[in-house]
């Protein structure tokens, strides 16, 4: 079981986060809570930041804190940047190597770089169509 790899217990609860995330992709928490209330009806928002917030903690979803919006959760996947449209809100993965990026910064700057958050803007296909 793939939450097991990552020393999470396996719950129910945390079983449908994770089928949720695998369908949806990037999701906040607000809308995590709403398409579990479907299946789980007594279940607290408070439960589920604590299940987001210990599945953070051991690796297994990550948080993507966009610009003006709320963050949104994904299980966690290789590096990766995003793009969010600024329109409507979409947010996709691009898949970009930031290796070089990453070791000008850390050239320029001194730091030891563990983690790079790169986020792109712009107005996705959809809504340029719709202009």
């Amino acid at each position: 079981m793939l939450l097991q790899q990552y020393n999470l217990k396996v719950t129910p609860q945390r079983l449908e986060i994770v089928k949720i995330l695998q369908e949806k992709g990037h999701l906040n928490i607000d809308e995590l809570y709403t398409l579990l209330q479907k299946k789980f009806p007594t279940l607290s928002l408070a439960t589920i930041y604590k299940n987001i917030n210990k599945m953070c903690e051991n690796f297994f979803v990550s948080e993507v804190k966009v610009p003006n919006q709320k963050n949104v959760y994904e299980l966690t996947k290789k590096e990766h940047s995003h793009i969010v449209c600024s329109q409507c809100g979409t947010i996709l993965d691009v898949d970009i190597d930031t290796l070089e990026l990453n070791h000008k910064a850390q050239e320029v700057s001194h730091y030891k770089i563990d983690r790079s958050s790169i986020i792109f803007n712009g107005i996705c296909p959809q809504c340029l169509k719709n202009k």
